[in-house]
């Protein structure tokens, strides 16, 4: 799963004795202690990919038939044809521009809307004496492989799937990986080939030869992206983890900038902002190759965020990518944000002009409490799901209970997912916006009916429980507010504080808290669990493999992973401080 996976050197014994088995899903691994990186809680990550990679397969089997039929269409309608020209020559004509349609998607007047063609051609096989193209089973390239279990998983549990490929550029790690490979039997075998490289290097060397590629590194996934852009086939699929969470939400925005090429706002909304910095770091750099990225689902799961791309080649379309990116102003006094984007278009008769975006989209001041705003950015700004992709994998999950470890987890995130609102980034916390007025909360049906009955839509997110994600402007959401505190008074505050100057402003709308018939989602209605606690403690994030466990890392493994393997070096400084401490007796 991560690169950087090995640990030290010396034999490793082949007698499954000195190893620890691991079973999860369909696949066993044999681990011996920190030797190569293994986090049971990733469990999430690689049954979400999995219940993905299922649907992808799914989905690209009917837009080849789509792509078949098109083709069998366009050849009967040139047969047809009252023949000025040779019928072969017009069937070969359509069938060349369908075919080049694949590749390059003509820019319409509805330049919001990407409705490319799915099919590589790399993928599809055309026998000689056939007009029937045949789909090849997808190849899968896990480019951070570690102990294998991953592409072990995705080759014993996932039909259609020819080949995975596991790279790492750890000796220890590939050594782990062939035993493991050879521990699961033939399928293993005849599927899963493991390699020793370099991961960028690898997907330099192979581009475009992959129907999906999988990075899930240690850390920041950046270094990366460009060579992982390049090595997915056209319509094919890149899966992505981004770990360094404190980075993406804003404890060291310039290391993010210098990572991502975005600059992070430290709002409530900073994991969603992550997953969407990660995103336009993606079309960045598929960008370059004249490529660009269609997301189908992307998840914040613990502690990391997880997304699901699919790439596409096409100079016209790639156009539209100023159109996705946004600015962000944060207002450092209150919950005020507000979106800048980068491009526009104008349209003209049958033409589309592209233009810069208009702005500033905020004064000076924030028009609310009066504070200066923050600028992060540029960010994701279009929708980070495909719903009917949702729906789908959903639906599969659900089908499937039994194959999911992870499943009341991943069924959790997927109905979080499913009903949020896909064309309005970032959201509000209603406990934050309380906490600026010093007042009492509402709960969170009141002040979602009193959206609903304002003629706004309203959600919930998958990334934050107190999250609410609304259509409605910042001026509505605080007119909401200032409605609840005149019927929920609250003490009186200093005149410069945030809170009070939006509250000496009067509402221009009266709220309305009657509750509305939409205020709560089907999830909630029928009491479906959307947010599950950890399955148990030191659920998250471990150390790399090789590492000295010590100590000090007691509150990130918890006390049962020393077993009596604790380093005490870290305590001799300690020792040698109290010791210089000590007044002298022969002074």
């Amino acid at each position: 799963m991560h690169e950087t996976g090995g640990g030290g050197g010396g034999t490793m014994s082949a007698d499954p004795q000195d190893y620890t088995i691991i079973k999860e899903g369909e696949a066993e691994i044999l681990m011996r202690k920190n030797e190569v990186f293994y986090n049971p809680s990733q469990v999430d990550n690689r049954d979400m990919s999995i219940a993905v990679l299922r649907t992808f397969i799914t989905k690209r089997k009917q837009e080849h038939e789509a792509y078949l039929l098109k083709r069998t269409k366009a050849a009967t309608k040139a047969s047809e044809k009252d023949s000025s020209e040779p019928a072969g020559e017009a069937a070969d004509e359509s069938l060349m521009n369908d075919e080049e349609a694949n590749g390059e998607c003509e820019v319409s007047e509805e330049v919001h809307q990407d409705e490319p063609c799915s099919i590589s051609k790399e993928s599809v096989k055309t026998p000689e004496g056939k007009g029937r193209g045949e789909l090849k089973p997808a190849r899968v390239l896990e480019a951070l492989a570690a102990s294998g279990l991953r592409s072990l998983r995705y080759a014993r549990e996932v039909e259609g799937i020819g080949q995975v490929v596991a790279v790492d550029n750890d000796k220890v790690s590939v050594e782990a990986c062939k035993r493991n490979i050879k521990f699961n039997g033939s399928v293993a075998c005849s599927k899963v080939e493991p390699h020793l490289a370099d991961a960028r290097v690898f997907m330099l060397t192979h581009p475009k030869e992959f129907d999906v590629v999988d990075l899930d590194p240690y850390g920041a996934p950046s270094v990366f992206l460009d060579s992982a852009v390049q090595s997915v086939v056209d319509g094919g699929m890149l899966m992505c983890t981004a770990t360094d969470m404190a980075v993406l939400c804003g404890s060291s925005g310039e290391v993010c900038y210098s990572k991502y090429g975005s600059y992070p706002s430290r709002g409530k909304y900073c994991h969603e902002m992550a997953l969407r910095i990660l995103l336009a770091c993606i079309e960045s750099h598929a960008n370059r190759y004249k490529r660009y990225i269609v997301p189908v689902l992307s998840v914040k799961m613990g502690f990391y965020v997880r997304v699901f791309v699919r790439i596409y080649t096409s100079a016209s379309a790639m156009k539209n990518t100023p159109l996705k990116l946004s600015y962000v102003y944060q207002c450092i006094g209150c919950d005020s944000f507000h979106l800048q984007p980068i491009g526009r278009t104008m349209s003209k008769n049958n033409s589309v002009r592209y233009l810069p975006g208009f702005g500033p989209a905020v004064h000076q001041e924030c028009n609310d409490c009066g504070k200066k705003f923050n600028m992060g950015g540029p960010i994701w700004s279009a929708p980070i799901h495909d719903q009917d992709w949702v729906t789908s994998i959903l639906a599969d999950v659900k089908s499937m209970q039994d194959r999911y470890p992870a499943y009341a987890r991943i069924s959790a995130a997927l109905t979080n997912v499913s009903e949020e609102l896909p064309d309005v980034p970032l959201f509000v916390s209603l406990h934050s916006l309380c906490a600026t007025l010093k007042c009492t909360s509402p709960s969170a049906v009141i002040f979602r009916s009193a959206v609903i009955n304002a003629g706004y839509r309203i959600s919930g997110t998958h990334v934050n429980p107190l999250g609410l994600k609304s259509d409605a402007p910042m001026d509505v959401i605080w007119d909401i507010m200032r409605c609840w505190v005149k019927n929920h008074p609250v003490k009186a505050q200093p005149p410069d504080q945030p809170g009070s100057v939006i509250l000496a402003k009067e509402p221009v709308l009266q709220a309305n808290f009657a509750r509305a018939v939409a205020s709560l989602s089907k999830a909630q209605a029928k009491k479906v669990t959307r947010f599950l606690p950890n399955p148990e403690r030191h659920w998250g994030p471990k150390l790399r493999a090789g590492r000295k466990i010590t100590s000090k890392h007691v509150s990130l493994l918890g006390p049962q992973a020393l077993n009596g393997t604790v380093d005490h070096e870290d305590e001799e400084p300690t020792a040698k401080r109290q010791k210089a401490q000590e007044p002298s007796t022969n002074s």
